[in-house]
């Protein structure tokens, strides 16, 4: 069997505080995209040459991966939902939405055609990845029995106060600000599809009853990378083992697959 090399790439899962508890950004997939079609997942995508060209021209440096991942997390974010984790140059403080908003009319559109445009828009509005807001959660890389292939970093991070997420209307045909336990109950309900990691990192995720305490469980600790294993499969249902190390409550899991979703 050709082993299929794993794509790097990058999702942040955008938190906020709601009425309800912890709160998650999520978008559903285009049912016509071929990789997970109609799933309901994280902002993110692959990791380009551009994303690391970036991190190389600001300087950033992170000993735990290397910087063109926080890059993509930011930029597929900024494609995805429109929200920027960005300060303009010399700046404490985010990208405020008034600013946001000409910037986004743009380049938006823009850089989801050409990810290198990305760099671009940071020069020429002096602006600066805020690089330091995202804590690796997650590394997940898809096994190697596997056609498509993908070596996934999940971030966390505060969602700016003033910027309202909302889906492109391209890759993603909805989205929603939903909490993990809703998000879980429905899938399982049969409403959205989700992929095996999305699951285990939304379970995660609830665990945790603030923005805060997200970020400062992910801060205090790095990700254990995980691979599945496979261990059986009949009838739509794959068994499935991780690194108990991982943190997600056990190492053997059964998964019920949804049509279209392996």
């Amino acid at each position: 069997m050709t082993i299929v090399p794993a794509r790097p790439a990058a999702t942040i899962m955008l938190l906020r505080d709601g009425a309800a508890g912890l709160e998650v950004f999520m978008t559903v997939r285009h049912r016509a995209i071929e990789f997970a079609s109609g799933a309901l997942v994280f902002p993110g995508g692959r990791v380009e040459d551009s994303d690391h060209a970036i991190a190389a021209r600001e300087g950033l440096h992170d000993g735990r991966l290397a910087p063109g991942f926080f890059i993509a997390g930011i930029r597929e974010t900024f494609e995805e939902c429109g929200i920027l984790l960005a300060r303009p140059r010399g700046s404490g403080l985010l990208l405020s939405v008034e600013r946001l908003r000409p910037i986004a009319a743009a380049f938006k559109e823009r850089v989801a055609h050409d990810h290198a445009a990305f760099g671009d828009l940071l020069s020429a509005e002096n602006l600066v990845p805020a690089a330091d807001l995202l804590e690796p959660f997650a590394h997940w890389i898809t096994p190697a029995s596997q056609r498509k292939r993908f070596d996934t970093v999940f971030f966390v991070a505060a969602a700016p106060a003033d910027q309202a997420g909302t889906h492109d209307g391209a890759e993603a045909v909805d989205s929603v600000w939903i909490t993990p336990q809703a998000a879980i109950a429905a899938s399982q309900a049969g409403q959205y599809k989700m992929l095996f990691p999305t699951m285990m990192n939304l379970q995660k995720l609830g665990r945790h009853g603030s923005v805060d305490a997200a970020l400062t469980a992910a801060g205090q600790s790095a990700p254990v990378t995980v691979e599945p294993e496979l261990l059986s499969a009949k009838d739509g249902i794959r068994t499935l083992r991780i690194p108990e190390a991982a943190g997600y409550g056990g190492s053997v899991f059964t998964v019920d697959l949804p049509p279209g979703i392996d």
